[in-house]
């Protein structure tokens, strides 16, 4: 018997607010799970999603390029996206190399690590 791997995106609603968390390594392999919960933040077109980035533990270009489509996305229907930290190395260095970090709004539950 085979245990099932543990699911890296889960998304949920907390009143107004469409939350998505991330865990672990995200790559090409999980691009279909985050942008399945993308989606889903878009059909309920609550004005804010906020997507869990605290337990990230690889980025690589998938999860930048997810996240950029579904910041458009909420910029077109001018609903707010929010990435939540504190943002892991990982990715703090993703969004800085790409120079996509200015381009989000960033709300840490701690302070961010640097380099």
């Amino acid at each position: 018997m085979h245990a099932t791997p543990e699911r890296k995106v889960h998304a949920t609603r907390r009143e107004q607010v469409f939350v998505i968390t991330v865990r672990g390594e995200t790559d090409h392999d999980d691009s279909e799970e985050l942008e399945a919960a993308c989606e889903a933040a878009d059909r309920a077109a609550l004005p804010t999603t906020v997507i869990d980035l605290s337990q990230v533990t690889f980025a690589d270009s998938m999860l930048l390029n997810t996240l950029l489509a579904a910041r458009r996305r909420h910029a077109s229907s001018q609903r707010d996206l929010i990435l939540l930290g504190p943002l892991p190395r990982t990715v703090s260095r993703l969004l800085t190399a790409s120079g996509a970090l200015e381009h989000f709004t960033i709300a840490g539950t701690g302070p961010t690590p640097t380099s």
